[in-house]
């Protein structure tokens, strides 16, 4: 199946559901996504699965909150099976309610479900207003809601979801804006198999996994060198296991700057030739829109230069 060549040419997405998820808040975001077929998936590796095999056309993950740091299961389902590309991102302030059935007193709540990143971001306002109630974790924070309205017996009495899927859900909020830190923002990525990249914009950002050849002292040392010596600043660092043994692991990475960049192409080169495997997961404009900072010497005309000054030295 050839993958659609450009994003406007995307017509099928999918997310990680059911409907009402922070997911599909990002998904209709994305312009034009919201006119468009939307496919929920129970999972991350569900939707991936389903991007690779040619069901949908791209898929909306979460990659990264700012108070948990990286989602595991979108870094590690990236880093694994076949290539696929981030073509665009989007930021989500995040909102939490505690929701339950009609009929249902706060006094009442024994059991709470939710996705195990909600979790982490109210377990301060839990401690403080139901210190005896357990933690249920739920495939996501929308699973919480669309379970509770279901008739018949759950394993929790109420759930931590978005507004948005308690009200569509029909179910009560119990608390309003219950999550322990107020400017909590998740960011999610649009991706899709590789075609043709997002133009550069000067305000870019490119993702990788690197592999290295050996783990060996300064390795990471050597990697990020690639990084610094160009000018070139990094926004995101997490280490993964790779599975493959007890203390290998790889590194997923997010930096400034758009492959067809002089100082982000002569990067890439750098750490081709240091690491075992660059897995290359496209270069996408910020959701920010904040262009990046070129310190002196780091502009494409300065490589275009030095470039032009070796080949004179060599004839």
């Amino acid at each position: 199946m050839t993958p659609p060549r450009k994003p406007a040419e995307l017509h099928r997405f999918g997310f990680l559901g059911p409907r009402g998820t922070f997911t599909q808040m990002a998904l209709d975001a994305w312009d034009g996504a919201a006119d468009r077929e939307q496919v929920p998936f129970g999972s991350v590796d569900g939707a991936l699965a389903a991007l690779r095999s040619g069901d949908i056309d791209a898929a909306m993950v979460p990659i990264e909150n700012s108070v948990e740091g990286g989602v595991s299961a979108t870094l590690d389902a990236l880093a694994t099976g076949d290539p696929l590309v981030v073509i665009g991102e989007v930021l989500v302030p995040i909102t939490f309610v505690l929701c339950a059935r009609p009929g249902t007193p706060i006094r009442d709540i024994r059991a709470v479900g939710t996705h195990s990143h909600a979790w982490a971001q109210v377990r301060g306002w839990m401690a403080a207003n139901l210190p005896d109630a357990v933690y249920v974790p739920t495939l996501s924070t929308a699973a919480s809601a669309s379970m509770l309205a279901e008739p018949g017996e759950v394993m929790f009495d109420a759930g931590v979801c978005a507004p948005v899927a308690a009200a569509d859900a029909g179910l009560v909020v119990l608390a309003d804006d219950i999550g322990d830190n107020q400017a909590a923002v998740t960011r999610f990525v649009l991706v899709a198999r590789p075609g043709t990249l997002p133009d550069p914009t000067g305000a870019d950002k490119t993702t990788v996994v690197l592999f290295q050849r050996t783990d060996h002292s300064g390795g990471l040392l050597e990697l990020l060198e690639q990084f610094a010596v160009r000018g070139v600043n990094l926004t995101r660092l997490e280490s993964r296991p790779t599975g493959s043994a007890m203390g290998s692991y790889c590194f997923s990475i997010d930096f400034e700057g758009h492959v067809e960049d002089a100082r982000v192409g002569e990067t890439l080169m750098g750490l081709q030739r240091v690491c075992a495997e660059v897995r290359f997961l496209g270069s996408y404009p910020r959701a920010d829109g904040i262009p990046s900072e070129m310190r002196v010497g780091t502009a494409d005309a300065d490589f275009h230069d030095a470039s032009a000054w070796l080949g004179r030295l060599r004839s």
